[in-house]
């Protein structure tokens, strides 16, 4: 439905739709979600839509924050954190559990709750465990209230790495040889654990990329030449994630694709790629949002390489029973054939993020982009779908 024809109460005028921007966390993604949060709120077309900010604090507290996107940027390498935007250190945003009812409440202790209003869509910006893994999904199917993006199951799979590639397997999509340690394992017996690993070195060689199994932005992340690495790389990933996967590497080109839902379905960008980064091991953290490792969009490919990583990406998204956005990863190998690496159903949405830059040079700007995604989750109901 458009936003012209949203059902109003009896009598009341005709209002905006209003969409509540929620971002923060508590995942180590943190402040990158409020970066993304301030990028969105920079964005979104105020003669169309009313806005109201919403941070989780990285203890798990929902705020009211100030709706400043200038504050909420990358300074001095040094990302920003709801905290500092929150307008109480103690108040707290409650919503409704009642499908019949979706009036957001503030409260502080000692204070009568004060009703914020109803929201009409959420648009979940965070990114990584509590938030874009199903959890928050979840909570928003209970209360009733259409949100921006993939779906509780959806949002699960899209963030554990192991079973995203059972998913794409399943699907016939073609992902690399990997190979997971569980908590369980690890706590039964480390070196047998340890073991698995470096059989699977063994059969597929050094380097291996020892990663979190339930993280993203490449938080945790180690490449790995030789075995005297392999501890403090598994510490490492253990740090943000007790299960861990370990991957080996793959020889080929970096190439990435946006799908994006539109009236008639899901669609593709222009695919881009992404350049062996000099200064980094490989595509880090630290490359993609301090130093901005810049990519290119769009990718040098042939038009069957084109038109074939487009097909992939949309038909990953529907393995996955995707919805709103994802972004797909890819290596295109030295024998031509692309594997698919992971999706994300909430990408980096920061303006020099690629998703935003892949549809840009389609033809949809960040605004609209935007809009495209407002408007996408305004049509759906919540429920099973």
């Amino acid at each position: 439905m458009s936003t012209e024809n949203l059902p109003q109460s009896p009598g009341q005028p005709s209002r905006k739709p209003r969409v509540a921007v929620v971002f923060g966390g508590r995942s180590s993604e943190h402040g990158i979600s409020v970066v993304t949060a301030g990028a969105v709120l920079r964005a979104i077309d105020r003669t169309k839509y009313d806005v109201l900010p919403i941070g989780i604090t990285q203890d798990g507290r929902w705020a009211l924050t100030a709706d400043e996107p200038d504050r909420m940027a990358i300074v001095d390498r040094k990302a920003p954190n709801v905290d500092q935007l929150a307008e109480s250190s103690e108040g707290g945003v409650v919503l409704p559990v009642d499908p019949s009812n979706r009036e957001v409440v503030y409260s502080e202790p000692g204070s009568v709750p004060k009703a914020l209003g109803e929201v009409d869509v959420v648009f979940p910006v965070l990114h990584g465990p509590y938030g874009e893994d199903g959890t928050l999904q979840g909570l928003l199917e209970l209360s009733g209230v259409p949100y921006v993006g993939a779906g509780v199951l959806a949002s699960a799979v899209g963030q554990d790495k192991e079973y995203m590639k059972r998913v794409f397997t399943s699907f016939g999509l073609k992902v690399g040889p990997y190979v997971v340690i569980r908590p369980r394992e690890w706590e039964r017996d480390e070196s047998a654990a340890r073991k698995k690993i470096i059989d699977f070195a063994g059969e597929h060689g050094w380097p291996l990329f020892v990663k979190p199994a339930r993280a993203g932005s490449s938080f945790g992340i180690t490449k790995v030449d030789e075995l005297s690495g392999l501890d403090e790389a598994i510490a490492e990933a253990q740090r943000h994630d007790p299960k861990i996967i370990v991957e080996a590497a793959l020889r080929g080109r970096e190439i990435e694709c946006g799908v994006l839902e539109f009236e008639d379905g899901p669609r593709a960008s222009v695919p881009a790629e992404i350049p062996p980064v000099q200064a980094h091991a490989f595509y880090d953290f630290e490359a993609k949002y301090i130093d901005s490792a810049d990519g290119i969009v769009p990718a040098p490919l042939t038009e069957e390489q084109t038109a074939e990583v487009r097909r992939l990406a949309v038909e990953a998204f529907d393995a996955a029973s995707c919805e709103g956005l994802v972004r797909a990863d890819f290596f295109l190998t030295e024998d031509g054939e692309f594997v698919i690496n992971e999706i994300n159903t909430m990408p980096g949405f920061t303006p020099i993020s690629m998703y935003p830059r892949m549809w840009q040079e389609t033809g949809v700007d960040y605004p609209e982009l935007v809009d495209r995604l407002v408007q996408a989750a305004l049509r759906r109901s919540t429920g099973l779908r």
